[in-house]
């Protein structure tokens, strides 16, 4: 038997019932609102065979469309992920500077990248690219999406490192300087490490951000992501748009539930990890300590 909590009381016969009876409400609310909106799509011909059937029986909408889409749509989240988390590990670290000189510089260019929306910071880094570059128009999109995507997320996980490295007790600071360390040694075999465990959730929901973001650079910019793929499959198959748009949303579920996945398994792999790195002491090493008798 489980230890009762000390957060809340624990539900009575009464309270039994009642949230029994709100899930039961829950589901029938759920499951007629399902009905309804197949009810409407197939009175309105959008569950009829031929608007599906291409995504089974035509492989070229997959080969042409879809499958090029995610994969620009993963070189864009995979190239922003890439630059912009050492970025905000460093800008997080700068926040944390006793010197004035380097901590405000670096909180102002913090502050300003996570106020701007992603958006605008496309649409200007096309701009730029396109007046001050030679950079061919066929990969210019690419480049603004990524560039907007890591000005944003990076002062965004300059945030997540900050608060992460400031979760941890003082005592972990004074610990380290006792023993003579440095501040930059304090930082990086300390403080980080532990950090990390504490940031990864918070990490994982931005790069989740990341991915989907990229859809904004297909809609404003016509990068040739996974989203953008919908216009074309659908002039192309029939009008078929509403089925294009289940199959492009299960896509990204899919995308972010395996990026999701792959993070709970690390951070439980570095858990286990951590608590098979103790040292094993044989029950009566303690007392021995503790009276003095060890050698």
């Amino acid at each position: 038997m489980s230890a009762p909590s000390v957060l809340y009381d624990a539900p009575g016969p009464k309270a039994k019932a009642r949230n029994v009876g709100y899930t039961i409400a829950f589901l029938v609310a759920l499951a007629a609102v399902i009905w309804w909106v197949l009810a409407t799509m197939a009175e309105k011909g959008q569950l009829d065979g031929e608007k599906w059937s291409p995504f089974v029986t035509d492989g070229r909408i997959w080969t042409t469309f879809i499958l090029p889409g995610v994969q620009n749509t993963l070189i864009a989240a995979g190239l922003s992920i890439l630059i912009a988390l050492p970025i905000g590990a460093l800008f997080g670290i700068l926040r944390l500077s006793d010197h004035v000189w380097v901590r405000w510089p670096s909180a102002t260019v913090v502050e300003f990248f996570r106020a701007v929306p992603v958006l605008i910071l496309m649409f200007f880094a096309n701009e730029f690219y396109f007046n001050f570059t030679d950079i061919a128009s066929d990969q210019r999109p690419l480049y603004a999406v990524v560039t907007g995507l890591v000005l944003y997320n990076g002062s965004v996980l300059a945030e997540v490192v900050r608060a992460g490295i400031l979760s941890l007790p003082k005592g972990q600071t004074e610990a380290a300087q006792a023993l003579g360390l440095r501040k930059t040694q304090t930082m990086t075999n300390v403080l980080l490490p532990q950090a990390v465990t504490a940031m990864l959730p918070a990490i994982v929901s931005q790069i989740v951000v990341i991915v989907k973001d990229t859809a904004l650079g297909g809609a404003a910019l016509g990068f040739a992501e996974l989203l953008s793929r919908i216009r074309p499959i659908s002039n192309n198959y029939g009008q078929n748009m509403i089925a294009t748009l289940v199959i492009v949303a299960v896509i990204f579920i899919v995308l972010n539930f395996i990026i999701t996945s792959a993070a709970s398994w690390l951070e439980k792999w570095n858990r286990q990890r951590k608590k098979g790195t103790g040292a094993v002491v044989a029950p009566g090493a303690v007392d021995d300590v503790a009276t003095g008798q060890a050698v």
